[in-house]
C-alpha cells in the first residue's frame, strides 16, 4: 500500500471486518450510503473471530439479517432455539421459557461463527460500490480537515491517508480507534474462562437452550442444526491452565459433572478454544466525526448471549440515523444516534453484568434469594415476558430491520 494525494474520500470509513463492522457494511449499502471497510485479514482468509464459537442470535437479530440477505448465505440454516432452560447449581427453582408462549416458533437460532463469517463474506462480495482496505491496520488519526477525519493505514505495502465524513470504531473490545479517541474504558475481570466447543450428546437437540449457573460461571448447551450442541463451559481463571491440559474424556467428565443428565451422556468434544470473560465499557461512543460501536464501544460477559446482538443494534441503529443524511459525520444525528442507543446499551449492560455477579456469588446468604427469584420468575408471566422480549432482542428503540420492517 503507497501513499497517495490526494487522499481517498468516503463518507463514512469502517474500521474493523468482523461480525459488527461487516455487518453495518452491508446494512450502509441497503440504506444508500457508501462505505469503506478496514479489515486486518487479506483476501480469502477470515478474522480470526470466525471460529468455532456458537452465535446465539435473538429473533431480532434473525429479522435484521435476513433483511440484509446474510442468513439465505449460510450453508445449513441455524438450529431454532424454541425453549430456554435456566438453573444454578446449588440452589432450587428453575426459569423455563417457551417461544409458542408468545406466538413465536422460537427464540432465535444458533449459528456457528465460522459459516456466518463465510455468510457475510459472500453478501459483501455482492456490494460493488463498497471499497475494501485489506490487508489494512487502523495506525491513527492526523486531524480533522473540511469536515473530515483523516486516517491512516498501515498496510504490506506501506501507509497511507484516508479521508471520511464519520470514522467507525468496530474493532473489538481492544479498540486502537478508541484509544487513538482518548476515549476511556471500564474493564471488569470476572475472573473466568469460557471453554468453547462443538458437544455431542446421547439425546440429540430439539431446540432447548439450557444454561447452567455455577460459582465459577455459566455452562450452556446451545442447540446447533448439526444434530450436537454448541458447548460454553465457564471455569475459575486460576484452574483454566489444567481445565486447557485434560483430555477430551476428562473434560466430558468434568462438564458432564457441572451440567448434569439433561441431555444425558456426553459422546465426545470437538477441538475448544478459551476465552478470558471481561467485561469492557466506553466512557462514551462519539467524539467529533466517530463512533463506536459493537465491543468497541461495550463487551459484556457471554451469559445470556447479549454481545453481538447488541452490537448489531449499533449497527443498524446508526445506518438508520445516517441514511440520506448529506453528512454523515454531522454532530446532531451523532447525538441522534447516542439517545437512540441508550436505554438498549444500559438496560443490556445492566442485565448481563448483573446476572453475571450475582448468579456466580457463592455466598450462602444468596442462595434463598436467588432460589426464590427463580421460583418468581418461573411463576410470574409478566417477568417471563420482560425477560423473553429481552431474550429475542426487543429493548429500548428497537431498529426497524430487527421489528421486520423494512427500512
Amino acid at each position: 500500500m503507497v501513499e497517495t494525494h490526494p487522499a481517498p474520500v468516503h463518507p463514512v470509513l469502517i474500521v474493523g471486518g468482523g461480525l459488527v463492522g461487516a455487518s453495518l457494511a452491508i446494512a450502509l449499502d441497503r440504506a444508500g450510503v457508501d462505505a469503506a471497510l478496514v479489515e486486518a485479514t487479506p483476501p480469502a482468509s477470515m478474522p480470526a473471530v470466525f471460529d468455532e464459537r456458537n452465535l446465539s442470535f435473538a429473533e431480532a437479530t434473525v429479522n435484521a439479517l435476513t433483511a440484509l440477505g446474510v442468513l439465505q448465505k449460510l450453508r445449513a440454516p441455524g438450529g431454532p432455539i424454541r425453549e430456554i432452560h435456566v438453573s444454578r447449581a446449588g440452589d432450587f427453582g428453575r426459569v423455563k421459557l417457551a417461544a409458542a408462549d408468545y406466538g413465536r416458533d422460537a427464540f432465535g437460532q444458533v449459528v456457528v461463527a465460522r459459516d456466518f463469517g463465510e455468510a457475510l463474506e459472500a453478501r459483501l462480495a455482492e456490494l460493488p460500490r463498497l471499497v475494501r482496505y485489506r490487508p489494512a491496520r487502523f495506525a491513527g488519526f492526523d486531524g480533522i480537515e473540511d469536515g473530515h477525519r483523516v486516517v491512516r493505514l498501515s498496510g504490506v505495502d506501506g501507509d497511507m491517508r484516508v479521508r471520511a465524513q464519520l470514522v467507525v470504531g468496530a474493532d473489538g473490545a481492544d479498540s486502537a480507534v478508541r484509544r487513538a479517541l482518548g476515549i476511556d474504558a471500564e474493564t471488569h475481570d470476572y475472573a473466568q474462562t469460557l471453554f468453547i466447543a462443538r458437544l455431542r450428546a446421547a439425546r440429540a437437540p430439539d431446540g432447548r437452550a439450557f444454561e447452567r449457573l455455577t460459582d465459577t460461571g455459566p455452562t450452556a448447551l446451545l442447540p446447533r442444526s448439526d444434530r450436537h450442541y454448541g458447548l460454553v463451559h465457564g471455569v475459575s481463571s486460576e484452574e483454566a491452565d489444567a481445565v486447557a491440559a485434560l483430555d477430551d474424556a476428562a473434560f466430558l467428565a468434568r462438564v458432564q459433572a457441572a451440567f448434569g443428565w439433561r441431555a444425558g451422556r456426553f459422546l465426545s468434544v470437538g477441538p475448544r478454544s478459551r476465552h478470558p470473560a471481561r467485561r469492557v465499557v466506553a466512557a462514551r461512543c462519539i467524539d467529533t466525526r466517530a463512533v463506536l460501536v459493537g465491543n468497541a464501544a461495550q463487551s459484556l460477559h457471554p451469559i445470556g448471549a447479549q454481545g453481538f446482538n447488541l452490537g448489531l443494534r449499533d449497527a443498524l441503529t446508526l445506518a438508520e440515523v445516517i441514511a440520506g443524511a448529506a453528512d454523515p459525520g454531522a454532530p446532531g444525528l451523532l447525538e441522534r444516534h447516542v439517545a437512540r442507543r441508550q436505554d438498549d446499551r444500559t438496560r443490556t449492560l445492566a442485565f448481563s453484568d448483573g446476572l453475571a455477579r450475582v448468579t456466580s456469588n457463592p455466598a450462602r446468604l444468596l442462595r434463598p434469594l436467588r432460589s426464590l427469584g427463580l421460583l418468581a420468575i418461573d411463576r410470574d408471566s409478566a417477568l417471563q415476558a420482560m425477560l423473553a422480549g429481552g431474550a429475542m432482542g426487543y429493548r429500548g428503540d428497537v431498529p426497524a430491520l430487527c421489528r421486520g420492517v423494512a427500512a
